[in-house]
């Protein structure tokens, strides 16, 4: 069961995995990925290498090779269990892929590893994974705009995600909290974002830390009447990050998204009366 629902997800995503497959940052990704393959495999080129094999097959994988390659496919499995969308998935395998093709690089031939690992590392500094840009309800704050928006009217409830755009945590989870704000976004119940990696100032304010270590990104804070109600995930003494799992399924039971919902829609009924009822005195006067 635990293969079949990520093989379930994959294959309903398929579409949607092949428009992602397509973009110039994947595409480079996926070339890198299985490049040890190619060389392994590619006549003119394979017959050149070094094996251990006792057959002496050069274009074939050794037994250190496969051990290596079974060792990264356990890895993955046990990444991908706490993967909570495709983009993870996919991330994942193409990241742990990378891995193990500087280990086998260096295990064939030193030169090749330091040309592979210069690859990498000039990948990661120029190309970054592509945004999400999809549809959303969101308002996006900044360390001018954000403590205004939350107290301009105690009525409404704000639920602001402190994000980085380098964090990949935070990229994956894009996709998820667009989809919950256009779900539950009305007049009393509205999402927000800022980047604290950008706003160095709201991260101290509001005590979301920005380092790696403390896993605190992303962080999803829950504010009425302009103060924090809660926070997931939530923060140890030693500032570090308690484990969840970002999932839609968890954010709208532990924020209770339906009952603020069905609350937060009686406030634009409201809304709507009175401002109905103010064109009608204005229309007599």
């Amino acid at each position: 069961m635990a293969l079949l629902t990520p093989l379930l997800a994959f294959l309903y995503h398929l579409p949607q995995v092949y428009k992602w497959l397509l973009r110039p940052y994947y595409v480079a990704s996926l070339f890198m990925s299985i490049a040890f393959l190619m060389v392994r495999k590619t006549p003119g080129v394979c017959e050149h290498l070094s094996t251990q094999r006792e057959d002496g097959n050069s274009c074939d994988f050794d037994w250190r090779e496969v051990e290596i390659l079974m060792f990264l496919s356990a890895i993955v499995m046990m990444k991908n269990r706490r993967a909570i969308t495709v983009e993870q998935h996919v991330g994942n395998i193409i990241l742990f892929s990378k891995v193990a093709n500087v280990i086998l690089f260096f295990r064939l031939d030193i030169r090749m590893g330091l040309l592979y690992l210069t690859l990498c590392i000039v990948f990661l500094m120029t190309c970054k994974p592509p945004l999400y840009m999809g549809p959303e309800y969101i308002k996006y704050f900044s360390d001018k705009t954000i403590d205004d928006e939350l107290e301009k009217d105690g009525r409404v409830t704000w639920i602001v995600e402190f994000f980085a755009n380098w964090s990949p945590e935070c990229q994956s989870f894009a996709s998820v909290y667009a989809d919950l704000s256009l779900k539950y976004n009305c007049a009393g119940l509205k999402f927000g974002k800022v980047d604290i990696g950008r706003y160095g100032e709201v991260s101290k304010k509001y005590k979301v830390s920005t380092s790696p270590l403390s896993k605190q990104l992303p962080s999803l804070v829950l504010f009425q009447g302009g103060k924090e109600v809660m926070r997931r995930p939530q923060v140890d003494k030693k500032g570090r990050a308690v484990s969840w799992s970002f999932t839609e399924e968890n954010i709208i039971r532990e924020f209770n998204l339906n009952e603020l919902y069905q609350k937060s829609k009686k406030l634009s009924k409201t809304k709507g009366e009175k401002n109905q009822f103010n064109c009608l005195s204005s229309l007599v006067i």
